[in-house]
């Protein structure tokens, strides 16, 4: 991956000790609640890590800003080694042409979490990689702070009602506990309150064309609502296309 700088922050793979303990400090205090828990898995050592250092003033020392891990699979026939794959039945895209960026463990230090930059470097280095790459379909979980779906009902409706995955590349549900949209009060959303709500970097996702699955999953382990969230590249807007790639 190819180093590079936006603004104040640079966007890099982590690539020694130092990198990765900062990395799994930040994915404990996010994901755990503290610093100093075990958030590591299976998947870690297969995947690589990138973060986003802010480089602050000259003469002070980076402080990590966000970090999250990409697995790349040599296309849909791949699918069901993800981390992804876990929780959906992700049949439906193993015919998918491509190779394919699993994204996860996408954490921002609470820090830096006013500051847009930070996401909007994250695509600037993913953009890189996916045309070095020549990736066409990036995919993770988008998650949602707490498992009660009452709580997200804006969020969740709007995803229902303008988001929901083309069926015929829609993940099936798989995990022991789910939320199908379909058993949401039918009412509509208030799109002001569903987009503010919202994850960040799910709703970057579907500015840029994205989509999810018809269901949110529960996760115990980590006390979220989690919704299959896909990219298909080819669909990206074209303007934003070009703003991203004018950026690296």
């Amino acid at each position: 991956m190819k180093e590079l700088t936006k603004g104040r922050y640079r966007v890099r793979q982590a690539q020694s000790r130092a990198d990765m303990a900062a990395v799994m400090a930040l994915r404990g205090l996010t994901f755990r609640g503290d610093a100093g828990a075990d958030d590591s898995d299976a998947f870690d050592t297969r995947a690589m890590h990138v973060i986003i250092e802010d480089m602050r003033a000259e003469g002070e020392a980076a402080r990590l800003a966000c970090a999250f891990r990409l697995l790349r699979l040599s296309g849909g026939g791949d699918i069901a080694q993800g981390y992804t794959a876990q929780f959906y039945d992700t049949a439906p895209l193993a015919s998918y042409p491509g190779p394919m960026l699993e994204m996860g463990r996408f954490c921002i230090d609470p820090a830096a979490r006013g500051d847009p930059h930070v996401l909007r470097t994250a695509w600037v280095g993913m953009t890189d990689l996916i045309d070095s790459q020549g990736i066409s379909f990036l995919f993770g979980c988008s998650s949602f702070h707490g498992t009660d779906p009452a709580e997200h009902f804006d969020a969740l409706a709007l995803l229902r009602d303008s988001y929901t995955a083309p069926s015929a590349l829609r993940p099936a549900p798989k995990a022991p506990q789910t939320h199908p949209f379909t058993a949401l009060p039918d009412r509509a959303p208030d799109k002001r309150t569903a987009l503010l709500t919202m994850p960040p970097l799910l709703r970057s996702f579907l500015l840029l064309g994205g989509w999810v699955s018809d269901h949110a999953v529960v996760d115990d382990d980590l006390g979220t609502l989690h919704v299959f969230t896909g990219l298909e590249i080819q669909s990206v807007p074209p303007a934003r296309a070009r703003a991203l790639r004018a950026s690296v």
